[in-house]
């Protein structure tokens, strides 16, 4: 599984993001790709100790028993529900997210996993910085495939 603590994976990612244009358009989903740049930048937050969401009570019953589902090789599902926080609906300027999502990549990975947080992801509950590292290269990987890149 991709991590995104590794520098060539950061990489792609980054070059990947480079490839969308305010046009690009989602293959699945209701966010354009402003939004779809605003809400990673969101969930990034998480992983960074920015952001402090707190946990749901369904995340609670379950999230401990479908955490690997965040980090394994298998494929994220389409049209997956997402943490109330980080849903972006309101319109966003693609330019200024697309560089705010690619700064904090570069600083999460910069940072390494010593520095990943270690307050619980708001569904999945406790990870570890390598779950994490797994889990934020995923994430990103899904949505940039919503957007054909």
């Amino acid at each position: 599984m991709k991590n995104i603590f590794n520098q060539l994976h950061s990489k792609e990612i980054l070059k990947r993001i480079d490839k969308l244009n305010p046009n690009s358009k989602p293959q699945w989903g209701k966010m354009d790709v402003a939004q779809m740049l605003a809400h990673c930048s969101s969930f990034q937050n998480f992983a960074m100790g920015y952001s402090f969401p707190p946990r749901g009570w369904l995340g609670i019953l379950i999230g401990n028993f479908v955490k690997p589902m965040f980090y394994n090789d298998r494929t994220l599902a389409k049209n997956m529900s997402t943490i109330p926080t980080i849903l972006i609906v309101d319109e966003k300027e693609f330019e200024t997210d697309k560089e705010k999502l690619k700064q904090k990549i570069i600083t999460f990975q910069n940072n390494g996993p010593e520095k990943c947080t270690i307050h619980p992801h708001p569904f999945f509950g406790k990870l570890t910085s390598e779950q994490w590292g797994k889990g934020i290269y995923k994430h990103l990987d899904h949505h940039l495939k919503q957007f054909g890149v």
